[in-house]
């Protein structure tokens, strides 16, 4: 990955979309005045979509940059692990051994604390992990503020730092979403969001053969591909197996995450 430097794009900005609101808005005003509420209303009620949808597009880069996909012509995938440590964890390591298969695991920093012997075995076999927040708050994530987005990253990233002896570089929000406030802590503490090409929705949907055709359709070179443990469905290592074979099947390799 020669390309890895560009690949790591911690939030440099994180301020910068400010200016753009307020040139929306200014435009706004000026559409407003020249032609009427009838012109205006519609426009106000768009330039505020346009900072409101990005937030729940997890490709959208307008408040942070975001990588989705490899610049790789060959047939490699990078596999991507959420939700962990898990009582699925060691039977996933052991799949991922048989397929000779490499994966970056990222954990939820309280569920890292209550399992360190789960994370430490994670990096024993070779595996990465990443930052995948402290509570994993998933219906709430897109809306946290300012202080409780720090929170929610700088536990994560000094649990995980503590546990691995060395600090995650990738961080996955919860289940893709952002915001503005998202930026700030992730330069912080050098992180680079990572978002993903192919996934199945299998964090809800426990039927494997929907779940692969989901993610075969997406694969690609290059493709992030996104899968889950722990699930309440109880059927994540399935799936996981099912997903190695998939890639066998079509001739993919893993890589390890650029550094």
């Amino acid at each position: 990955m020669s390309a890895s430097a560009t690949l790591h794009r911690i939030p440099r900005r994180p301020g910068a979309w400010w200016a753009w609101l307020l040139l929306s808005q200014l435009a706004v005003a000026l559409l407003w005045w020249r032609l009427g509420w009838a012109w205006g209303l519609p426009a106000l009620a768009l330039s505020h979509l346009a900072f409101l949808l990005p937030v729940f597009l997890p490709r959208s880069a307008l408040y942070l940059p975001v990588l989705s996909r490899l610049p790789a012509a060959e047939r490699l995938v990078w596999l991507t692990i959420d939700d962990g440590p898990s009582d699925d964890t060691a039977a996933i390591l052991d799949a991922l051994d048989r397929h000779a298969a490499r994966a970056t695991f990222f954990l939820v920093g309280e569920r890292a604390r209550a399992r360190p012997a789960l994370v430490a075995e994670i990096l024993r076999r070779g595996h990465a992990i990443g930052n995948h927040t402290h509570t994993h708050p998933s219906a709430r994530f897109w809306a946290l503020g300012p202080r409780a987005m720090a929170a929610e990253v700088g536990q994560a990233q000094r649990a995980l730092a503590e546990l691995a002896g060395v600090a995650p570089r990738w961080f996955r929000s919860v289940a893709g979403h952002s915001n503005p406030f998202l930026a700030a802590p992730l330069r912080e503490h050098g992180l680079a969001r990572l978002a993903w090409t192919a996934r199945g929705y299998d964090a809800v949907d426990g039927d494997p053969v929907r779940v692969l055709q989901r993610i075969g359709r997406d694969l690609r070179p290059g493709a992030i591909v996104l899968l889950h443990e722990g699930a309440a469905h109880g059927r994540s290592v399935e799936i996981v197996e099912g997903a190695l074979c998939l890639l066998a099947e079509r001739g993919y390799a893993t890589v390890e995450p650029p550094q």
